[in-house]
């Protein structure tokens, strides 16, 4: 058997009845670019993938395509003006993502999506534990990670947790302490001072820990 070659997704073909009803939403409204185009067929550059609006006179098989949106209520109200119907209202979905979706008058639809920032769940993520924990250890990294801005917090409560469980290898048992010195060391010396307000609204003494602030 002959070895076969693909070279990726070249892009995903659109079947609409009206390429100039199709070219207002898709070009217009969603300000994808014209690339090429031919007889019944035009080709857009989405920025991050190509899309082939392809002139079908009954088209049988809709597509779904999926775009983001920083702002999914007003991207949906401005996709309905230009032509698009409603499909399902911007709601909040289990992956912490906030959804909506128009259809173009050939039934293919429009997904416009976010993703949800901490500061939007309904819930307090889990710390990344392996050892135990005091639970007011637990307690006090949560509330101190809440004065870290929604799209570095992630990345925070995986660092501070890991050095506060390397702070406590030796009793496998994290403390408030640990905690403490944790969100300290977890920082480049350069930013550290910036994590001395949180601790201090904690009723924290941080001159007591003035070796971890100078630590390299």
């Amino acid at each position: 058997m002959p070895a076969v070659t693909f070279f990726g997704l070249s892009h995903v073909d659109v079947p609409v009845s009206d390429l100039g009803r199709a070219r207002a939403l898709y070009v217009d409204a969603l300000g994808f670019r014209v690339r090429e185009q031919g007889e019944g067929w035009i080709d857009l550059d989405t920025g991050s993938c190509s899309i082939r609006l392809l002139a079908t006179r009954k088209p049988e098989h809709p597509v779904a395509i999926r775009v983001q949106s920083p702002t999914v209520e007003a991207a949906l109200e401005h996709l309905c003006t230009l032509g698009a119907r409603l499909y399902l209202p911007a709601t909040r979905m289990p992956d912490q993502s906030l959804v909506g979706a128009v259809r173009d008058g050939d039934g293919n639809t429009v997904y416009v999506w976010r993703a949800l920032s901490e500061d939007e769940y309904d819930f307090v993520p889990e710390l990344p534990k392996v050892l135990t924990w005091q639970p007011e250890a637990e307690a006090l990294l949560k509330s101190l990670l809440k004065a870290v801005p929604a799209l570095f917090r992630a990345l925070a409560r995986r660092k501070v947790a890991a050095v506060a469980e390397e702070l406590a290898s030796a009793t496998r048992f994290v403390t408030r302490e640990e905690v403490i010195r944790g969100y300290i060391l977890a920082s480049p010396k350069v930013t550290r001072g910036r994590n001395r307000k949180p601790l201090i609204e904690h009723g924290i003494d941080v001159d007591r820990y003035q070796a971890d602030w100078d630590a390299e």
